[in-house]
């Protein structure tokens, strides 16, 4: 095979598991939040954090063996704007209270048969194209450019590298800092470290995301024809899935595309292996609209934010830049703004 073809085979298998981990487990963020900040329950939340650590460690070991170069990706760029990647998580956050999980979440769930998960999907993938290329697009590089800035620093390790330590050294710090914290936060609770299920869905979901590092930067690093450096992220994939189920005799297969068909098909084959396979729809024309347009802000928020739940709060983290550390900030914030408080989304009436 070359290998174009690899990494969009790896793709669709990275896309598999990541499906078949996140129906068994429940893996989302905003379930995390919510069963940490409204019903006590840490667990999840306890799975999340433990997905970093684990991203970090594996993609910076990768990274400083010299097997990927993390900055080819689009999380380490020396000039981006600080309020849109932070009003983007803003947006993003609180669309995922909206649609009740986000658009990894959501291709999970329509693979168990939720029907509602099919509306976000597509409503999410429509406002991301026009976001990224379409009605919305003009507004959105005028914002960037009124509001970028240029760094010397755009990662942990470059900033602590300025205060003395080598480069290596500093990465090294600045990874074995958040790690240990990070792991020293999930195995600190008790019913965590009862639930070997959700221990495993954290390790395997942050090697998920290194192994898409290596499959794209190392596998995929052909010099006549190299594929983008990235790894798991779901809202621009999503909109060119949709794209490409449209379009296709005119466009081409990539691991975002791959990774997203993994995604359904892995939970739609374990959801009829297990029995979990149940159709489900909307409760009434209310809770469509307000699922719908958490959809449509999911969309547009993830483009302004380079990424999602996933896509900045795993992938981007994994790198380490600061970028991804104030994108992540929007979506914490939005997405606490959502459970709780006086922007907080209130249940639906049960008819």
């Amino acid at each position: 095979m070359e290998s174009t073809q690899l990494v969009i085979l790896a793709g669709l298998v990275i896309g598999l598991v990541y499906g078949t981990v996140g129906l068994l487990s429940g893996f989302c963020l905003m379930s995390s939040m919510r069963g940490w900040l409204a019903e006590g329950d840490g667990r999840l939340v306890r799975t999340y954090a433990l997905a970093i650590a684990v991203a970090i460690a594996a993609s910076q070991f990768l990274t400083g063996n010299g097997m990927i170069d993390l900055g080819k990706s689009i999380y380490l760029q020396q000039t981006f704007s600080v309020p849109v990647l932070f009003l983007g998580g803003l947006l993003f956050g609180y669309g995922m209270v909206l649609s009740n999980g986000c658009g990894s979440r959501a291709l999970v769930l329509l693979g168990r048969g939720n029907l509602r998960s099919f509306v976000v999907v597509i409503v999410l993938a429509i406002a991301a194209q026009m976001t990224l290329k379409g009605l919305i697009a003009p507004a959105r590089i005028a914002l960037v450019q009124a509001s970028q800035t240029t760094v010397n620093a755009n990662s942990l390790p470059s900033l602590l590298a300025t205060l003395g330590p080598g480069e290596a050294v500093a990465r090294i710090l600045a990874a074995a800092i958040i790690v240990v914290a990070l792991i020293l936060f999930a195995f600190a609770h008790p019913t965590f470290r009862r639930s070997p299920g959700q221990i495993a869905a954290g390790i395997v979901v942050g090697l998920l995301v290194a192994s898409g590092w290596f499959v794209t930067g190392y596998v995929g690093a052909d010099d006549f024809n190299p594929v983008p450096v990235t790894s798991l992220t779901f809202v621009a994939p999503i909109a060119d899935a949709l794209q490409y189920a449209m379009l296709s005799t005119g466009l081409t297969l990539n691991f975002g595309i791959a990774t997203v068909a993994g995604v359904f098909a892995g939970s739609l084959a374990t959801a009829l292996a297990t029995g979990r396979f149940h159709l489900e729809a909307y409760s009434s024309p209310r809770h469509m609209l307000r699922s719908a347009g958490g959809a449509a802000l999911m969309g547009i928020g993830g483009v302004m934010a380079f990424g999602c739940s996933i896509g900045q709060g795993l992938t981007g983290v994994s790198t380490l830049a600061l970028g991804s550390f104030v994108a992540v900030a929007g979506i914490l914030l939005g997405t606490a703004a959502g459970l709780r408080g006086a922007l907080r989304v209130q249940p639906l009436a049960v008819a």
